[in-house]
């Protein structure tokens, strides 16, 4: 069996996207598997599902829906990023710059711009934070599904939309990497904090092989300290299945109060 290996998830530009790549070569060099990098080639959970799937990244929303008992985890990413805190991160809440909202609450009534239906970051967590506000299960008055993050900023920044939750290392990302998108928006709050996306593997992959995985993640951080840097990795962490429960733990206190969907 060839093995396969994709990092999707922070991709924020295309010179980002090559040091993922390089980052991902020297650990796949380290545990010396016959293994290709690959640009999936087809919906994201059709390929997490992939028997040969060696290493990629997800989001925690469909982990913890359906793709945990497929998939097994290796490790979840330390990211040196404002709302991280060790394994854990929250989304960043954005207005426009020149917007009247200070607040979440005061967002009543405002066009409310998402990434994905099952995205944790853009979705699920700002859900949670809406939740205590909404009246009858409803709080904006319209929803923008926009495919990204990069498009829920743009959304905002080109008044398509007023308020969105933007993954706080993606935001990182956008900051270092796309200034001036940066700066036609405005943080106005964050969401609650969960397990970071996590780093997945088949279970077909054998047990020793993952040990091996965990060990080259490190490994090859050291390698180009400087590319770490660009990266804002700080290291790994090997987080139980468990903890990816306050996703769902989210997602049910949202329900709980009748707010079952952004709107």
């Amino acid at each position: 069996m060839t093995w396969i290996a994709a990092l999707p998830m922070y991709n924020v530009t295309p010179s980002l996207e090559n040091e993922w790549r390089g980052w991902l070569a020297d650990v796949l060099r380290m545990v010396k598997p016959a293994c290709r990098i690959v640009d999936p080639d087809e919906e994201l959970h059709g390929f997490w599902r992939r028997p040969n799937l060696l290493i990629s990244q997800t989001c925690g929303y469909p982990l913890m829906h359906g793709l945990r008992e497929q998939v097994q985890l290796v490790a979840t990413p330390r990211f040196d990023a404002p709302g991280c805190e060790g394994a854990h991160y929250s989304s960043v809440i954005v207005t426009r710059a020149d917007a009247p909202f200070d607040t979440l609450a005061s967002c009543r009534g405002a066009r409310v711009a998402y990434n994905q239906d099952d995205s944790n970051s853009g979705m699920n967590a700002l859900r949670h934070a809406v939740a205590p506000h909404s009246q009858e299960g409803a709080f904006f008055r319209a929803a923008l599904r926009t495919g990204s993050h990069v498009g829920s900023l743009r959304a905002v920044a080109d008044n398509h939309a007023d308020v969105a939750a933007i993954d706080c290392v993606t935001f990182a990302f956008v900051c270092d990497e796309m200034p001036e998108l940066a700066r036609q928006v405005r943080r106005i709050g964050m969401t609650a904090a969960s397990p970071g996306l996590p780093l997945i593997a088949s279970d077909t992959v054998p047990a020793a092989t993952v040990e091996a995985l965990r060990d080259a993640l490190n490994e090859a951080l050291a390698l180009h300290p400087e590319r770490a840097k660009r990266l804002r990795l700080q290291g790994f962490s090997a987080l139980p299945l468990e903890d990816y429960e306050r996703i769902a733990q989210l997602e049910s206190e949202a329900r709980a109060v009748g707010y079952t969907r952004l709107g």
